[in-house]
């Protein structure tokens, strides 16, 4: 069997009517729907199904995204006996990543991820904070265009470091809208604003690390299968303490998801990313030439299947 290296996808990439394939077509995933819903006291069918404007509010797209995700881990799951070499999320993803190696059981991750949304939101109301992507320049180049209005006051921080070319950066709304034509004299071939009101992976965030902290201390559990690789220092950890200490660094220091990938490319073959869409099989693309398959339906859930059995 290949060595295979699991992907979680972050917010961002919820829609309306994602998970249906799975719903509508398997039992186990109507079991975990159903199980969801009722710990949570949320109606994921209405969610993810019926047009609704709490889809968008990340206290609520938190946890429909890790249904949907670990719904299509626990189908492939049900299907071939499989252990990844690594696995790895984006942003909210980790949390995912976390709960398929066993650390996580499937239902808490969802309940915790929640929570995490809240204490964002929670956080996010004391700052008009918001995220920009940056097309088009070096990580150094935005560094230290973020350093130098920082050292003017500004509150501004790379967030994300998607790949060669793409970063996301957060803080306040106001400044980062005014370092807009900044990177384009740059040289960006973009700088655009993106619509999210909370300003995720900055110092923007730090009260919402102790409530998490506490959540995760009573959630996660000290059993790791195969190591997480952490988006705070894109290297493995495979332990309670180390997941606690980690994942909730995450929320205050940037995602280094390019050098997670590049730090792990030649110890795996196969990429498989489980959820929606398919926006972290798009970066790998431009990260590392192995290749990454989405299980986002029944039909990739097969093509997947195929691939891990050749």
């Amino acid at each position: 069997m290949p060595h295979i290296t699991f992907l979680f996808p972050g917010q961002g990439s919820q829609k309306i009517g994602m998970g249906r394939d799975f719903y509508e077509n398997s039992s186990l995933a109507k079991e975990l729907f159903e199980a969801a819903s009722d710990r949570l006291k949320i109606d994921f069918t209405k969610l993810l199904f019926e047009e609704n404007e709490r889809i968008n509010e990340t206290a609520y797209t938190q946890p429909a995204i890790m249904l949907v995700s670990l719904t299509a881990l626990k189908l492939l799951q049900s299907q071939i006996n499989i252990t990844p070499q690594f696995a790895l999320g984006h942003s909210l993803g980790e949390f995912g990543a976390v709960a398929s190696v066993g650390a996580l059981d499937s239902i808490d991750a969802i309940e915790l991820v929640h929570y995490r949304g809240k204490f964002m939101s929670e956080a996010a109301k004391d700052a008009d904070g918001g995220m920009m992507v940056v097309m088009g320049l070096s990580d150094e180049e935005v560094e230290q265009i973020c350093a130098k209005a920082r050292d003017e006051g500004k509150k501004v921080w790379p967030a994300n470091y998607n790949s060669d070319g793409q970063i996301v950066v957060a803080g306040l709304k106001a400044d980062l809208i005014s370092l807009e034509g900044v990177f384009k004299e740059a040289g960006a071939k973009r700088a655009l604003l993106l619509n999210m009101s909370v300003a995720s992976h900055c110092p923007l965030m730090e009260p919402a690390r102790k409530p998490l902290q506490e959540y995760l201390q009573q959630f996660l559990q000290d059993s790791f299968a195969a190591p997480v690789i952490s988006n705070v220092t894109a290297a493995p950890y495979n332990t309670k303490n180390g997941a606690i200490e980690l994942l909730s660094r995450q929320l205050v220091e940037p995602v280094r998801y390019k050098q997670s990938i590049q730090n792990i490319e030649n110890d795996t073959d196969i990429f498989i990313e489980f959820g929606e869409g398919s926006v972290l099989k798009g970066l790998n693309r431009r990260i590392t030439k192995k290749p990454t398959m989405s299980v986002n339906s029944m039909k990739s859930l097969e093509e997947a299947l195929e691939a891990i059995k050749k």
